[in-house]
């Protein structure tokens, strides 16, 4: 007997898209699950907003498919429970936040509370202000506020933290995880990697339309086998580069900074080395580095 598994709460299938004569999206595939943070990766043009899009009913795959909990994506009643945070996104600018508040809320059958909202959003301070009078920051809160109030089970966040400071990005960070932590889904674009980093169970790398890497935040940095290692010595940057395990050296007014790999056997030997050495930093890749190296990889190919 076979088991029934319950559908992603999204997913593209073999996905193709042109725009005349620009293929926009390449047949790819993903899925966001319950409960789970999905990072879309890339620059611009990889198809990162074009798979928002079909996802959104927006658009029509020219090929594959485009499903919210296994029903077309362009069926209104597929996308009953997704909220949506936009990277455009147009508001009356004399609505104050508690008003866009109120009248969105009232789109749903059972909406989040407003403190609740508020709260989550961090609104407290520009309640009562006209949108219109808010700074780009102050109203991509507002527009995160609206994405949820109405409990969606799917978030689709594209860019959310674009203008915020870094106070007001922790704190959404925080309550991305706490709705995560209920069991919402979350596809997020970002070009904040450390964002990424701190959000995403799982990330997709695309380029030009295809996606050139999927896996959790530790498998990508480990397609990277390398570590940075930074210090103060009087030892010489041509010595240390012919060491066993080091792959580039560069000499800087602050002292060497290493790669290396493995790193143990080279902190060693610098160790060993010089016995007056300080300001002693060892660094594995990032998502940053691993992002870099993996679309310089695509494009060579």
């Amino acid at each position: 007997m076979s088991l029934a598994f319950p559908a992603p709460l999204a997913c593209l299938r073999g996905a193709h898209k042109h725009f005349g004569p620009r293929h926009a999206l390449r047949g790819i595939d993903l899925a966001v699950e319950a409960g789970q943070v999905v990072a879309l990766l890339g620059g611009n043009g990889a198809g990162k907003s074009t798979s928002i899009g079909l996802l959104l009913g927006l658009l029509r795959p020219d090929a594959g498919q485009a499903l919210l909990s296994g029903a077309a994506a362009e069926d209104r009643r597929a996308r009953r429970d997704v909220g949506v945070m936009l990277q455009a996104c147009g508001l009356p600018d004399m609505l104050r936040v508690r008003e866009l508040l109120d009248l969105t809320r009232r789109y749903y059958p059972a909406p989040r509370s407003i403190a609740d909202c508020v709260a989550l959003a961090g609104l407290e301070d520009i309640f009562d202000r006209r949108y219109g009078q808010l700074s780009g920051g102050q109203q991509r809160r507002v527009q995160f506020a609206l994405a949820i109030c109405g409990r969606p089970r799917l978030l689709f966040l594209d860019e959310p933290t674009t203008g915020l400071d870094i106070e007001a990005r922790q704190r959404l960070w925080r309550s991305i995880r706490e709705m995560v932590a209920e069991g919402c889904g979350v596809l997020l674009t970002t070009h904040y990697l450390e964002e990424a980093e701190a959000l995403a169970d799982r990330v997709i790398v695309m380029r030009e339309g295809t996606v050139v890497a999927e896996g959790g935040i530790d498998e990508i940095r480990s397609r990277v086998a390398r570590t940075t290692v930074r210090c103060r010595t009087v030892l010489d940057a041509g010595e240390v580069a012919g060491w066993p395990g080091v792959q580039a050296v560069a000499a800087h007014a602050a002292g060497l900074e290493i790669q290396a790999e493995p790193a143990e056997g080279v902190v060693a030997r610098l160790l060993a080395a010089d016995p007056a050495l300080s300001a002693l930093e060892v660094r594995r890749a990032g998502l940053a580095d691993a992002f870099l190296d993996l679309t310089r990889e695509a494009e060579a190919a």
